[in-house]
């Protein structure tokens, strides 16, 4: 009798990198982590998750389907470790994507992604050039209407608003700025936010030894005037 041996299932590897560099120059990777980091010191705590330059599968079954965002969030999602972001298993694309965008990146990030994450449903998507090379503006945002992206528009004093994340999204000398659109709060990483507080602590250690000085300079001149009222016409006192 013949017995046929059942057929093993084919495992589908999706490997946690695709040989790609993380970033074209130091300031690019820098601005990447650095918006990373801030997005996950505001979301700390919160069913959120934030990750970036992880790759994205998008097609179960398929291991060359994937993209990498720089910095990307999705709400309502476990914020645990991963080695890779599995759409299928995930249930959902990210809410928002920030591409930091580099002479090698410019065609991609404005092209293929751009329409990879309209098609995929990504809400939101933020490209940034740090140096101002390679975007005309350095700062761009799309929302997704109706399936295709939108540009963004910009408040009178130069704002995009991302209305997925509750932000103002700007620049300043060049330099990204994302500021909480409730509180006004500039949004910061651990390293920003422990400068700041150093920074605080300084600025009030200054104040507090002005005010010890002119505190003693008070009462240096209380001294000398009760002398001085303490002392009659001629000289003599009461």
């Amino acid at each position: 009798m013949l017995v046929k041996t059942p057929k093993r299932r084919e495992t589908i590897e999706y490997p946690s990198s695709d040989g790609e560099p993380m970033a074209e120059t130091d300031l690019h990777r820098e601005w990447m982590f650095r918006s990373i980091h801030r997005l996950q010191r505001r979301y700390r705590g919160k069913r959120v998750y934030v990750s970036g330059n992880l790759l994205v599968y998008y097609e179960k079954g398929n291991a060359k389907r994937h993209f990498s965002p720089d910095t990307f969030v999705v709400k309502g999602i476990d914020p645990k470790i991963r080695d890779t972001y599995l759409l299928w298993i995930e249930g959902k694309p990210p809410d928002f994507c920030l591409e930091t965008t580099s002479k090698t990146t410019r065609r991609v990030d404005l092209r293929i992604k751009s329409q990879l994450y309209a098609k995929l449903g990504v809400k939101e998507y933020f490209l940034y050039d740090p140096t101002s090379d390679w975007l005309v503006p350095p700062l761009a945002a799309y929302q997704l209407v109706r399936g295709k992206y939108e540009p963004i528009q910009p408040t009178s004093d130069g704002k995009l608003l991302s209305r997925e994340l509750g932000l103002y999204v700007y620049l300043e000398d060049s330099r990204l700025v994302m500021e909480d659109v409730k509180t006004g709060e500039r949004l910061m990483d651990d390293e920003e936010a422990r400068d700041a507080a150093e920074q605080r602590a300084q600025t009030a250690e200054q104040r507090a030894q002005t005010a010890e000085q002119t505190l003693k300079e008070l009462k240096e001149e209380i001294q000398r005037l009760r002398q001085e009222l303490g002392r009659k016409p001629n000289g003599r006192k009461s």
